[in-house]
């Protein structure tokens, strides 16, 4: 393993340790981990965007849009589009957007949900980076 990897590996590790957890939120069983406390530390944060960066150019080669999951990819997918000089779009929950919309129901440890994206903000064969919740399950991608 190279320098750099161990060297990204140990940063990671120090945020992992700032991340506060929350048994049984939102209900009994679900273990809640609050990247708010990243968030909330301008050293911290700034370490999160650093490292999310420097991991994005060294494994993704190529992508057009940026889009964010609602509500926590809208905390770190506009600094990425700002980043990478491409568009940020938002992908949010049901009723929250006007237009044309593309619907997909997914489910939870908790529940169901719908996501809901306007249709003419993506074109065909584009690259799509998705940025949700760092430490969620994947409920919200699957």
């Amino acid at each position: 393993m190279s320098e750099e990897v161990n060297n990204m590996e140990r940063r990671l590790e120090d945020l992992k340790l700032k991340i506060k957890s929350y048994p049984d939120f939102p209900k009994p069983g679900i273990l809640f981990r609050d990247i708010f406390s990243i968030l909330s530390d301008p050293n911290a944060f700034s370490e999160l965007r650093k490292l999310t960066i420097e991991y994005i150019k060294s494994t993704l080669p190529y992508f057009d849009v940026i889009v964010g999951l609602e509500s926590r990819g809208f905390l770190i997918g506009p600094f990425l589009a700002l980043e990478f000089c491409l568009p940020f779009v938002p992908v949010r929950k049901q009723g929250k957007l006007p237009g044309e919309l593309a619907k997909a129901v997914y489910a939870l440890e908790y529940g169901n949900d719908t996501f809901e994206i306007q249709k003419d903000v993506i074109k065909p064969h584009q690259r799509v980076l998705i940025v949700d919740d760092l430490l969620a399950t994947g409920g919200n991608i699957l």
